[in-house]
C-alpha cells in the first residue's frame, strides 16, 4: 500500500488525520508545526508527540519530502533544481539570489497545455497536475530554503489551471500554522484564465501577474491561443470589476519580440488598455528557443519601450534576465528530455 504524504496537508486535514487515528485534537497543530516550521525530516523526529502517536503516523503516512535529483548553477548565481513527482514526471524550479532578496520560481504542473508559441514548457505538452505538497516541496527541499524571501508561481505550467492545489499551497505558505509568509512576498502568474482569476482574487490576497505580450487581439492570438477563449479585454474587465485591494500588486508580463510587439503603436494601445488599472508592466527580453523565428530587440529598443510607457503614465520596468546559460530564464524551463530519457530506461 502506498502511504499518503503528510506534507501538503492543510491544518483542517491534519486535524482530521489525528481524529481518524484516535489521537488528541491538538496533534494536528503539533504535526503542522513540525512539517512547516522545522527542519525535521522524519515522523520519529516529532519529539513532542508520544511514541504511540508517532507509531500510528508512521504506519499510515510518510512525510512526503522529495530531494532534488539534479542542480545546475548559472554563471550569475541562479540555480535550477530538478524534482521527480508522482506518476514518473519531473519539474524544474529556479532559485534566483540577489543582493537584498532571493526569489524562488515554482512550477505547478508537469508541462503545460496552454501552447504559448514562445514557451519551451508549452512545447512539452501537459503531463499532469502537481499536488499542493509537490508544489511546496520545491521550497521545503531546497538547500537555500531559509534564504528565500519571495516566491513566484511562474515556473512550469499555468497556475490557475491547477487552481485548487495552488490555492491550498498559498494557504499553507501564508497561514500562521504554515510557513507564515506575507502574501506580499508571493506572486501568482496567469495567461488570463478568467474563472481562475475571479476565484484567486476572491480567495487570496497574494499578488497577480498577467501575461499580456500584445495589446492587439490578432497578434496576441498568434502568440497565445488562450486569447480565443479568454480575450485580453475581458481579462482586464474582470480585474477592473474585482476588489483587488490596495495592498495587492497587479502586474502585466510583456515579453518583447523584435518587430512584432515593440512599436509606438503598441505603446499607445497598451497605455489606452491599462488606463485606470493600478499596475505595472514588467518588460522581459525574449530568450530564443529552437524552431521559433522570434527574436528579442536590442537593449536600446527595450529601454526606449520602457521609457515610452513611463512617459504615458504606465509604470514599466525591465526584468533582468537570469539563468539563461542553464535554461532557467523565463520561458525556458522544460523536462521533456529528462522524461524521454526516463521512459527509454524503463522500456
Amino acid at each position: 500500500m502506498i502511504k499518503e504524504a503528510l506534507f501538503g496537508k492543510s491544518f483542517l486535514e491534519l486535524e482530521q488525520v489525528a481524529e481518524c487515528l484516535g489521537l488528541p485534537p491538538y496533534t494536528g497543530r503539533q504535526v503542522a508545526a513540525w512539517l512547516y516550521g522545522s527542519d525535521v525530516d522524519t515522523i520519529d523526529g516529532m519529539t513532542n508527540l508520544s511514541k504511540a502517536a508517532r507509531g500510528l503516523l508512521q504506519q499510515n503516512f510518510t512525510m512526503g519530502f522529495i530531494t532534488p535529483e539534479e542542480v545546475r548553477t548559472s554563471s550569475d548565481g541562479t540555480k535550477k533544481y530538478l524534482f521527480a513527482v508522482q506518476g514518473g514526471g519531473y519539474v524544474e524550479s529556479a532559485y534566483i539570489p540577489e543582493k537584498k532578496r532571493a526569489t524562488l520560481c515554482l512550477s505547478t504542473q508537469v508541462g503545460c497545455r496552454m501552447g504559448c508559441r514562445f514557451c519551451m514548457t508549452g512545447r512539452q505538452g501537459f503531463h499532469g497536475q502537481l499536488t499542493a505538497g509537490e508544489i511546496l516541496n520545491q521550497l521545503r527541499s531546497l538547500p537555500e530554503r531559509r534564504a528565500v524571501t519571495n516566491i513566484v508561481f511562474m515556473g512550469m505550467g499555468e497556475p490557475l489551471d491547477n487552481l485548487a492545489n495552488v490555492l491550498k499551497s498559498l494557504e499553507i505558505l501564508t497561514s500562521s500554522w504554515g510557513f507564515a509568509m506575507s502574501p506580499r512576498r508571493l506572486t501568482v502568474s496567469t495567461i488570463g484564465l478568467i474563472p481562475g482569476i475571479k476565484k484567486f482574487l476572491e480567495k487570496s490576497s497574494c499578488h497577480l501577474a498577467v501575461s499580456l505580450h500584445s495589446p492587439f487581439p490578432d497578434e496576441r492570438l498568434q502568440l497565445m491561443p488562450v486569447e480565443h477563449a479568454y480575450p485580453l479585454r475581458q481579462v482586464l474587465d474582470t480585474i477592473r470589476a474585482c476588489d483587488v485591494g490596495r495592498q495587492r500588486r497587479i502586474s502585466f508580463e510583456y515579453i518583447l519580440f523584435s518587430g512584432v510587439n515593440d512599436t509606438p503603436r503598441h505603446v499607445k494601445e497598451l497605455a489606452r488598455l491599462l488606463n485606470g488599472i493600478r499596475c505595472r508592466v514588467n518588460l522581459i527580453r525574449f530568450h530564443s528557443i529552437p524552431g521559433i523565428d522570434l527574436q528579442s530587440p536590442d537593449d536600446a529598443k527595450v529601454i526606449w519601450f520602457r521609457d515610452a510607457l513611463n512617459a504615458k503614465g504606465i509604470t514599466a520596468t525591465v526584468r533582468a534576465s537570469r539563468g539563461e546559460d542553464i535554461q532557467a530564464a523565463c520561458g525556458l524551463l522544460s523536462t521533456a528530455a529528462r522524461m524521454e530519457e526516463s521512459n527509454d530506461q524503463s522500456r
